[in-house]
């Protein structure tokens, strides 16, 4: 099945989505991380559609959504939250399931915990944290500020291809045609002719101006579902103590968190083979 292209108006900005499957079928929302497009999402999208209506957005300054007008108030969780909550009125969704791989795993925990959007915390069904957690290690958000803050360019879309292969090496095995694709689609060309990451550079401006905004045990502590962690078995930005401490508190208290290490990768899995997506989806499918 292929996917089709949309574009909607949400908390006053043009926020594209990438959207699989029946448009009546149970919905899954799909959302990428810090740097990334909705289009990481391909894989699980696709597997998922046959019995889902699965949307993938595009953030506030990715991709091909409009961007923040200002950085400093609106690059951030509550903001997101707020276009989200925007996107389930636009789309007309009452309830669904939320996969979100790093910064989507955060705003799908602040929405889900109603702290922020109130009318959201019914609505969703069940929560996938890829590699994501109500506390990430301070030294692997530097890193990660650093090289999303300052994107490199280059003279062709070989290179930037070179370039994504590293930097997301911990993402585990991507075969060559996923590759590019992840370039292809994450690549825009800049005044010069050069290219680049297709991201607003100052969406880093949540770590300076909002500090703190990826602490959030006072969401994790209210959510009321079922919760799935994927943790990369080599990731440096979800420690194991984290996710231990996940299973103590909250939901975990409640049994409703369960905790997977995925070895053969860092920060985040791909969710691109079969292995990953079938926990996703046997996951989901358990909770419909």
């Amino acid at each position: 099945m292929m996917p089709t292209s949309h574009y909607l108006q949400c908390a006053g900005y043009e926020i594209h989505t990438t959207q699989w499957g029946p448009v009546d079928a149970p919905v899954v929302i799909a959302w990428h991380g810090l740097a990334r497009t909705g289009r990481d999402m391909d894989e699980l999208a696709q597997h998922l559609s046959g019995r889902y209506r699965v949307v993938c957005p595009d953030t506030l300054g990715r991709g091909l959504s409009q961007w923040s007008s200002k950085p400093d108030e609106e690059y951030c969780l509550a903001f997101y939250a707020r276009i989200a909550a925007d996107l389930f009125e636009q789309l007309k969704i009452e309830r669904a399931h939320w996969v979100g791989t790093s910064m989507g795993g955060a705003i799908g925990t602040v929405c889900a915990s109603g702290l922020f959007q109130p009318a959201l915390k019914a609505r969703i069904q069940s929560l996938t944290l890829n590699d994501n957690a109500p506390e990430l290690a301070p030294e692997a958000l530097t890193r990660i500020r650093a090289y999303a803050g300052s994107p490199p360019s280059f003279a062709t879309v070989q290179e930037l291809e070179a370039f994504f292969r590293q930097v997301y090496k911990p993402y585990g095995w991507l075969s060559d045609a996923q590759w590019r694709r992840l370039t292809e689609t994450s690549t825009r060309r800049l005044p010069d002719g050069r290219v680049t990451p297709h991201y607003d550079p100052a969406m880093v401006r949540q770590f300076i101006a909002h500090t703190n905004d990826y602490l959030i045990w006072d969401h994790y502590d209210a959510l009321d579902l079922p919760v799935l962690c994927l943790r990369g078995a080599d990731s440096d930005l979800v420690l194991p103590h984290t996710t231990a401490a996940m299973l103590q508190r909250g939901p975990g208290l409640r049994g409703q968190t369960r905790v997977v290490e995925i070895a053969g990768c860092g920060h985040a899995p791909a969710l691109n083979v079969p292995d990953q997506l079938t926990l996703v989806s046997d996951f989901i499918n358990a909770h419909a």
